[in-house]
């Protein structure tokens, strides 16, 4: 364990009522930090109160969105103990995202304890409600305040808490979504797609309000050179069973290496389901969909967990899923995935790492 101080709030909040119908509505009392600069590398590494960071109006963050993030889930077992899902797979991306960025990677064992560590302070904001998590979001921007265009001299990282449930207003059932050719997420061929950069989610924001104006859960985001291949669902990997085959779009420099995404596979191939990773044209899909071969699709995420797609709209033509409801794939995935983040069922993988009671 690595030692850094802790610094305790005077003022713990009341915590929120009902968290299974909120996401990212309430934060608990207390943060990590550590700050960098080229001279002494990462450096006082602390845990104090949660509250506001001050920011140069100038900062790398603010002028020129050198920021990322990731994020992993706690949950709490049914014998009251806390775990955290597959954090040092987040850690390990957020260190690749940070590369793309030019910015410092991060200590993984460092960064492991501090999750743990305020885990375990904040162990009352863990709820134990079904559906819901303690989300532990890590973030790290530029600092300097610079006007020319260049990585910053300096940098803050930082983790805190927030207790949450699901992330769409429907729950875990089937969503409705628009398929996109005006707007793109990120660009292939030396994009930052496959990094979790801030300004992938300021790209995705404007076609997100179009498609919820028009009644939809989320965008299926199409590939930024043909318009033609999927690529991800709104913040989620994508999934589709055509025919008996499960095919997920290939990893590439556009679409973000998925946690989630890699458990569902792996799960899938314990089963001999044999899923492929290849290139999914949207043709393809709506073909599959008139003639009945659609059978499912889904979306993966460390927020939304498993998310089914029951309707698929494209150049104003619309396809029903499985009639709309939660397929059996969908469901089985879902129902191990959640077994495996609640303590419900054996974890051969090693995946879930205890939050210590002291």
């Amino acid at each position: 364990m690595h030692a850094f101080p802790v610094r305790l709030t005077e003022s713990p909040k009341p915590l929120p009522k009902d968290v299974s119908k909120s996401f990212g509505d309430a934060y608990g009392d207390h943060m990590f930090l550590m700050d960098y600069d080229r001279e002494r590398g990462w450096h006082d590494a602390r845990i104090e109160p949660f509250r506001n960071i001050s920011l140069h109006p100038s900062a790398a963050v603010v002028q020129y969105a050198q920021t990322i993030f990731d994020g992993s889930k706690g949950y709490r077992r049914a014998d009251g103990g806390i775990h955290l899902f597959r954090p040092q797979v987040h850690v390990e991306r957020l260190n690749r995202s940070a590369a793309r960025l030019c910015m410092p990677p991060v200590d993984p064992d460092l960064v492991l304890d501090a999750m743990l560590r305020l885990t375990r302070i904040d162990s009352r904001w863990v709820p134990s409600e079904p559906g819901t998590a303690i989300y532990v979001r890590q973030t790290m921007i530029g600092t300097e305040g610079l006007m020319v265009v260049r990585p910053s001299n300096t940098y803050t990282f930082m983790i805190f808490l927030s207790p949450v449930g699901s992330y769409y207003a429907q729950g875990a059932g089937p969503v409705r979504i628009l398929a996109t050719e005006a707007r793109v997420r990120a660009a292939a061929n030396g994009g930052i797609g496959t990094a979790k950069a801030g300004a992938n989610y300021a790209a995705s924001l404007l076609a997100g309000v179009e498609a919820h104006a028009g009644g939809f859960s989320q965008v299926l985001w199409l590939d930024s050179i043909h318009r033609r291949y999927l690529e991800e669902v709104g913040t989620m990997n994508i999934f589709v069973k055509i025919g008996g085959e499960v095919v997920t779009p290939p990893l590439g420099d556009s679409i973000l290496p998925g946690v989630t995404r890699d458990s569902a596979l792996t799960l899938m191939r314990e089963w001999g389901l044999a899923p492929s990773e290849r290139p999914i044209d949207i043709e393809e899909v709506m073909a599959a969909g008139r003639d009945g071969r659609l059978e499912e699709m889904w979306g993966v995420g460390t927020a939304a967990v498993v998310s089914p797609v029951g309707e698929l709209t494209y150049r104003g033509e619309s396809v029903a899923i499985n009639g709309g409801r939660t397929g059996p794939l969908v469901q089985r995935l879902y129902d191990a995935v959640t077994a495996l983040q609640y303590g419900k069922a054996p974890d051969p993988y090693g995946w879930r790492v205890d939050v210590p009671t002291e």
